[in-house]
């Protein structure tokens, strides 16, 4: 029997902030005293993460669900759409993958999913004093809301109120929620009864003309104006944060140069959250070969679709410039994280024509591995330790391929435990000369002393003093500093009166 309190967070767009909206709301209701759950029914995004039940959600749900201090359950997003091409994904329900479709098939099928979803959400509203709900894209889609399984649809049968949020630091905001509110039926504007102002920069006061207009015209309030933040690190759901770098390495801050290649169809990009945010790091993701700019470390990572991205490394110049860059400079390391590791070998065999008619592809050549995509999808969460510093971390994989050493190299890591059993096995490569390595880990910088020493095998090539290992990243902490920049600009007390009366 579901007994929760419900809100939903709908959005102008993609990108506008809802994920990190409901993060700060699920931090906010836990400091209050109450047990708290994110759910988006269906996500679209290739950031993904492993649950304990070896289940894969979005990587936002796993993130809102360390908001609330509790475990990341296949609940909290019962469906996940990974792209694989322009028109077509891997559908992935309860956390695991029931095929691929293409856009069309995939809408005939999405009714099928209704009971699935609602039956997720039943779960968290039974065992949860609050479920906070998270909207895909525009409420507004004409096109998608016949077959609406995740916006306001969901938010009528959760008997949720919904707030709408919309960044204005992208421009048009005033015309993206007139224009949203305008699209939606008497009926579902009725169901919308807060606005929120996301990333504003300048004088609030300059702001409040607009506002005032806005509450006239639409007869909704605006709940409050969040300012644009940038020393908070949330992790962000489906778009690598390119504005957010340090500058060049100079003589008084040397700094460590990482270039992580922009694959059309990368996913995963949180594993460098940690790397960037090393005060010695310089990280950047390149998009064109000459942007690969005297890197320390280039790493290529993971991917929805290996060969196509590999073709795409191949036509665009980049390996070519990789090539160049790894034989002229001896000191530069290049790394590949699951589907990138896949590229560095001898060749990817495809015979179940999971991501290509071809059968075989040819890769880097850069260690001796082979890979074969298999129809089983591995999803698990791992222990692990370098076998060169023996130092422990954990991760998870999420992968199709099974890759075998095949001549000189060494294994990277030994795993220790799986899905909480113990285990031993070696997992992944690193070349004779230590200069090229792989592995399907996600996850392996978040672990700080691992983190600090790699960097700071580079920093003695160079002839820098080590650093200590300093964990100056505590994402709980992010947390809680997210969510008093939201409590402070927003009427909380307003918003507890919208979720008691919920629908009414």
């Amino acid at each position: 029997m579901m007994k929760a309190k419900t809100l939903q967070v709908c959005g102008t767009g993609s990108g506008v902030g809802k994920s990190v909206i409901v993060s700060a709301l699920c931090r906010i209701f836990l400091q209050e005293g109450y047990r708290v759950a994110p759910f988006k029914a269906q996500n679209m995004a290739l950031n993904s993460f492993v649950t304990r039940e070896q289940g894969e959600i979005g990587r936002a749900q796993a993130t809102q669900a360390q908001a609330a201090r509790i475990e990341a359950t296949v609940d909290m997003n019962p469906v996940l759409i990974k792209p694989t091409s322009d028109v077509g994904a891997q559908v992935i329900v309860l956390g695991k993958p029931i095929g691929n479709m293409n856009a069309l098939r995939y809408t005939k099928y999405k009714s099928r999913l209704l009971k699935t979803v609602r039956s997720s959400f039943r779960k968290l509203a039974g065992d949860y004093e609050i479920v906070v709900i998270e909207g895909a894209g525009s409420p507004a889609e004409i096109n998608l809301k016949s077959h609406d399984i995740v916006n306001l649809k969901m938010a009528a049968y959760a008997k949720a109120p919904v707030i709408l949020v919309g960044d204005i630091d992208k421009g048009g905001f005033f015309a993206w929620i007139v224009g949203t509110l305008a699209l939606l039926t008497p009926k579902e504007r009725s169901m919308i009864k807060g606005i929120i102002v996301n990333k504003f920069r300048g004088d609030i006061n300059l702001l409040k003309p607009g506002i005032d207009f806005l509450e006239r015209r639409t007869g909704i309030k605006v709940l409050g104006v969040i300012p644009y933040y940038k020393d908070i690190k949330i992790a962000e759901e489906d778009a690598v944060p390119l504005d957010n770098f340090k500058d060049s390495s100079d003589g008084r801050n040397p700094r460590i140069n990482i270039d992580v290649v922009y694959l059309p169809h990368i996913s995963n990009f949180t594993d460098f959250d940690a790397l960037e945010k090393e005060p010695d790091v310089r990280l950047r993701y390149a998009k064109t070969p000459e942007e690969l700019n005297k890197p320390d470390v280039i790493i290529i990572p993971g991917t929805k679709n290996t060969i196509s991205d590999l073709r795409y490394l191949m036509k665009s110049g980049f390996i070519k410039m990789i090539l160049s860059i790894i034989k002229s400079d001896k000191a530069v390391i290049l790394a590949g994280i699951c589907g990138g590791y896949q590229m560095l070998g001898r060749r990817i065999s495809d015979k179940h024509g999971m991501e290509t008619r071809r059968r075989q592809m040819p890769g880097l050549n850069l260690l001796p591995v082979e890979t074969s995509l298999k129809l089983d999808k591995t999803l698990a969460q791992v222990e692990a330790k370098e076998l060169i510093s023996g130092l422990k971390l954990s991760g998870y994989e999420i992968h199709h391929g099974l890759t075998r050493i095949t001549g000189k190299c060494d294994p990277l890591f030994e795993v220790f435990e799986c899905n909480g059993k113990e285990i031993r096995y070696t997992e992944g490569a690193i070349s004779k000369d230590r200069r090229i390595l792989g592995t399907y880990i996600h996850g392996i910088f978040d672990a700080g002393a691992f983190r600090r020493n790699f960097l700071n095998r580079i920093r003695m090539k160079k002839g820098w003093p080590a650093l200590a290992v300093k964990e100056n990243f505590n994402p709980d902490k992010e947390f809680d500093k997210l969510a008093q920049l939201v409590r402070e600009n927003i009427d909380m007390s307003l918003l507890h009166k919208i979720i008691e009366r919920g629908l009414q």
